[in-house]
């Protein structure tokens, strides 16, 4: 179960990772005129994950690949070197406003990047 929980980790952090690198590439895309930065199936994912981690942050939802990841972990105990590192970089030790604050300013971020910088219509 240990590597199964380590998986699940390594998902969440892809995909913290994603939405953060994100959020950095597609205004610095736009001024080095990268193209791949207005493809459509991207932006919606991108948006997609912001929103969808902003909304749980709102009504103080728990991620769910949290609750999977932390569920595997109560049945073995150790956790890898490379999940300990993961973790500590994924979860951070603030109070939970400080995230309310950051999740609605980044959607607040993605939502302004739809306008100024749309991805091509989907031809």
């Amino acid at each position: 179960m240990a590597l199964i929980a380590d998986l699940v980790l390594a998902l969440h952090f892809g995909i913290a990772l994603f939405i953060t690198l994100g959020l950095l590439l597609i205004p610095l895309g736009f001024i080095c005129s990268w193209s791949w930065i207005r493809n459509r199936r991207f932006r919606q994912i991108h948006a997609g994950l912001m929103l969808f981690v902003a909304i749980e942050a709102v009504f103080a939802i728990t991620c769910p690949l949290t609750v999977l990841e932390s569920w595997l972990r109560e049945i073995n105990a150790p956790e890898s070197f490379w999940a300990y590192q993961l973790n500590q970089l994924l979860y951070w030790d603030l109070p939970p406003a400080f995230f309310l604050g950051l999740y609605l300013l980044c959607s607040i971020w993605v939502i302004y990047l739809w306008r100024r910088i749309p991805p091509r219509s989907a031809n």
